[in-house]
């Protein structure tokens, strides 16, 4: 724990966004499957029999939409938004852990000035405080990158046309206006109980395991399964809201879907698609969301410490300079 708090918080936060990036890279098929299966009802069906002449109603599986991607895009279609997807994963991660750092950092000093010592680690209610403040502080900043990200892995594949984030922001903002770039910014925020979820039972297993090694730490393994385990546990319990967001990103989700309340498009979705449409692609975006945390913590583990150095480097070489 000495670690932690004599770290700069910005150690963290970028090894929390190369982390991000890498584990995004690695499981980005995944996302898209999953954003199919979550804002398409019939497209990404197999309508090899009539050359989608007469495309057919029904639930999306996972194995359609990899069908319908490789049909009509090839293996580039998997990796539609993947720049923007990498650009905001990396944001995400750079703005979530300078925040939750920095104020775990806040809160293990002053236990520590305290009780001669203090806690080794964030008790469950300080877990589910920080999460919340960083988590809100970057739903909020990073939503405009997650709408264009939705559009592009969706649109893509619609029209044949390839544009980078920053163009798609541009077309979202001239077409629809600059709120639109805040579309599902509160599911978003419900879904900030998703990193809560998932850093709560992190951090409490983490503080588990470091005791029963003596205060040693976590390895990089640790933070591998643990890390996984939050995320299945947090992605099983808020998909719903998961789905809503990601709908709600889209200005016409080309089913003729135009809803933009949170009511009004769960009672659109429960009409046309039943229970089910809230759980489309559920399995597919469980092993995406569970792999892409398992790698991300094992990368942050291991970059912290690169990071930590270079910042000393850094700053070391800077005060050279001064001298």
């Amino acid at each position: 724990m000495a670690d932690r708090l004599d770290a700069d918080p910005v150690a963290h936060a970028l090894a929390g966004g190369i982390g991000g990036a890498l584990s995004m890279a690695v499981t980005y098929p995944l996302v898209t499957l999953s954003t199919l299966a979550q804002t398409k009802s019939s497209k990404t069906q197999d309508n090899s029999n009539d050359d989608g002449a007469n495309e057919k109603k029904g639930k999306v599986s996972t194995l359609n939409a990899a069908k319908y991607l490789w049909k009509n895009e090839g293996f580039k279609g998997f990796y539609s938004g993947l720049e923007s997807a990498i650009f905001g994963i990396s944001l995400n991660n750079l703005v979530y852990y300078y925040f939750y750092e920095s104020i775990t950092k806040t809160l293990l000093t002053s236990k520590a000035s305290r009780s001669n010592g203090g806690s080794r680690g964030l008790s469950s209610f300080e877990s589910i405080i920080t999460g919340a403040i960083a988590g809100s502080i970057t739903c909020i900043s990073c939503n405009p990158i997650w709408v264009a990200n939705t559009r592009m892995t969706v649109k893509n594949g619609d029209s044949g046309k390839n544009s980078n984030t920053l163009q798609t922001i541009i077309q979202i903002i001239q077409n629809d206006g600059i709120g639109t770039l805040f579309a599902g910014v509160l599911p978003a925020l419900i879904l900030v109980l998703n990193p809560i979820i998932q850093y709560t039972i992190f951090e409490q297993l983490k503080n588990f395991i470091n005791k029963r090694r003596g205060g040693k730490g976590i390895t990089s393994l640790h933070a591998f399964f643990i890390g996984a385990l939050g995320k299945l546990l947090a992605t099983g319990s808020t998909y719903p809201y998961i789905t809503l967001k990601s709908r709600m990103h889209l200005k016409n989700d080309g089913e003729g879907n135009k809803e933009k309340t949170i009511i009004g498009l769960i009672k659109q979705i429960y009409s046309k698609e039943g229970l089910q449409g809230f759980y489309n692609g559920l399995n597919v975006k469980l092993s995406q969301s569970v792999l892409t945390a398992a790698f991300l913590f094992f990368f942050k583990e291991e970059l912290t410490q690169v990071s930590i150095k270079l910042l000393r480097l850094i700053k070391s070489r800077k005060g050279s300079l001064k001298v």
